[in-house]
Order: C-alpha cells, then structure tokens, then sequence
C-alpha cells in the first residue's frame, strides 16, 4: 500500500465521490484511506481526526456546488443570481443525493462546533456574493435597501428561503424571485 499521498485535494477529491456514491455516513479515515489508496496514518497527516476530515470534505462539497467556474459568466443581476444558485441545489441534490438533508441534520447539532463553523462560512462566502450581485444589480431601486433592511439582511432572508427549499427538495426559484422582485426593483 502507498503511503503517501500527493495532496490534500486527493483526498478531498475520494472524499467527495465516497459522498456522491455511498452518502455522508460512509465517510470515515479508512474509507478515504482505502479509496486514495494509502495507509489510515497518511490521512492522519492531513486531517487531525475523523471530525476534521468529515468538515473539511463537506465545506468541499459545498464549494464544489456554489463555486462558479473561472469560465462561467457571472450572474448578471440578483434574479439572474437566484435563479443560478437554484440550479446548482438542483445540480447538487443530483450529484450527492441525500447531502443536504444530512449535512444540516448531523452539523447543526451542538457537539459539533467545527461543523457549523464550516458551514457559516459557506454561508457568508454565498452571502456576500449575493450582496455583490445585489449592490451591482443596475435595476435594484436606490431606496430598496435601508437601516432595516440591508443587503446583508435581504441576502440572509434568500438563503433562508434556499435552505428550506433544499429540505423540502423545491429547486424552483419562483417564490423567492417574485420577493425579492417586488423588494428591490
């Protein structure tokens, strides 16, 4: 068995398709060590423990779904958005199958600090592109944002709306689109 691996990618990358393939639970040191194809200590000298690896995997996941590409265009306006980061729940649901579901369940809970850490993070890297978005949008009204309704705010309420949607497996974005239509423009 080899037992070095030649980066963290790698295991990040086996990682991931042991979640597209057998789901989150399956995840484990010597699943990743057995699909790299290295002895259980060369994980060890990425990942400090199961719960390490396990984070690390998932905000990959995560980044995997909501990076945009270098040769994609960018959204052209908050809808345009949206209606995108839809598309990638969609697309993400189909690659990782049962992923949200049990991301959410097994990270928020409280014995699990460094999960929901990585997962806030996710979050605000979302957030603060939809607000980039919004705050460049030409059709957003001047006025739409204010002291109690920021950007921020408005962008927090949309990724509420998403992580429900994603619960509830509703990849439509025609809800949460005619809000913020009838709030910004």
């Amino acid at each position: 068995m080899n037992t070095v691996v030649t980066s963290r990618e790698e295991i990040l990358e086996a990682s991931r398709e042991l979640i597209r393939r057998e789901g989150l639970p399956a995840l484990s040191i010597r699943s990743v060590a057995s699909a790299c194809g290295v002895s259980v200590g060369s994980i060890y000298n990425y990942f400090d423990s199961k719960a390490d690896l396990v984070g690390a995997a998932v905000e990959s996941v995560w980044h995997e779904i909501f990076h945009r590409q270098k040769d994609a265009a960018p959204c052209s306006d908050t809808l345009a958005c949206i209606a995108w980061m839809y598309g990638r729940m969609e697309e993400g649901a189909g690659r990782y199958p049962g992923f949200f579901t049990l991301h959410a369940v097994g990270f928020m809970e409280d014995d699990r600090p460094g999960g929901r850490r990585r997962m806030e993070l996710a979050f605000r890297h979302i957030r603060d592109g939809l607000c980039l978005v919004m705050r460049h949008d030409a059709r957003v009204r001047p006025d739409a944002c204010t002291d109690r309704l920021t950007a921020e705010g408005l962008a927090d309420a949309i990724i509420s709306l998403m992580v429900s949607a994603l619960l509830r497996e509703d990849y439509d974005p025609s809800t949460v689109t005619e809000i913020v239509r009838k709030v910004l423009y």
